[in-house]
């Protein structure tokens, strides 16, 4: 059957109920949880969730996994969580009405899983740092207002292939014993949505993850994407990269004078 153009509208419809938009962002660091998480996550009772993750499996932004007679729910994938990550960038933060959503979000700010890759402060922080050593080359993300590329609107930031891995950066990595993908060259990233700069993403950024899982240099927290750095990862991630923990804030605001 023939078809005509893409209709945006029923995926906004999705998302735009609060509950369903929530429980994506539980699924954005590429977990898979059952619905009665999502339900607490969303704060719907159980029935009310089966019915919202019936819509998302649906319309394809979710996926079930079943295991024995239990039943998960993950995103549907990569681009699905590029989806969340585009959107989280344009959309207006929620009031902090609570001590408990304070420390949450300041959590997320500081280090999250991005799906199968690190965000936050720190992702941008291991970008810069493998920059500054040339084991990338590439801008430095800072997003320019005023820039305009071909049909792009002003402020326009590369996403895809927007950095070069280096043979000094493979090396380094091989090194840190990160599993690089051979005949990788173009390196991902995303543009952080707390942060507004370039984040890692992609194969090279899953498998740098990998290893800070593998080595004990981060842990998941409890009930949600938020990222704990431990004493090993203090002292890995400075003396290995030279990132601080925690990272320094940037300062985006354009300079006066």
């Amino acid at each position: 059957m023939e078809t005509g153009d893409v209709d945006m509208a029923a995926v906004g419809e999705l998302l735009a109920d609060r509950a369903r938009c929530r429980m994506l962002l539980a699924l954005a660091d590429g977990r898979a949880l059952p619905a009665s998480t999502l339900a607490s996550e969303a704060g719907v009772a159980p029935s009310t969730a089966s019915g919202h993750l019936g819509r998302l499996t649906e319309r394809g932004l979710t996926e079930v996994v079943a295991t024995g007679r239990y039943r998960y729910y993950r995103l549907a994938g990569p681009e699905v969580a590029r989806l969340v990550e585009v959107l989280g960038r344009v959309a207006p933060a929620r009031p902090v009405r609570s001590l408990r959503e304070g420390t949450r979000a300041h959590a997320l700010r500081m280090a999250r899983r991005c799906y199968d890759h690190l965000a936050g402060r720190l992702g941008v922080a291991v970008t810069d740092a493998l920059r500054e050593r040339g084991w990338i080359s590439g801008s430095d993300g800072t997003p320019d207002p005023t820039a305009r590329r071909a049909h792009q609107l002003p402020g326009y930031v590369a996403e895809d292939g927007a950095y070069r891995l280096t043979e000094a950066g493979r090396t380094g990595l091989v090194g840190l014993g990160v599993r690089v993908p051979d005949g990788l060259h173009a390196v991902r990233c995303c543009v952080d949505w707390t942060e507004q700069r370039h984040h890692l993403s992609g194969p090279l950024a899953a498998a740098l993850l990998d290893r800070f899982d593998a080595d004990g240099w981060v842990r998941a927290s409890t009930g949600h994407r938020a990222l704990k750095v431990t004493d090993d990862g203090v002292a890995g991630l400075a003396d290995r990269l030279g990132v601080g923990w925690p990272p320094p804030a940037v300062d985006l605001a354009p300079a006066r004078g």
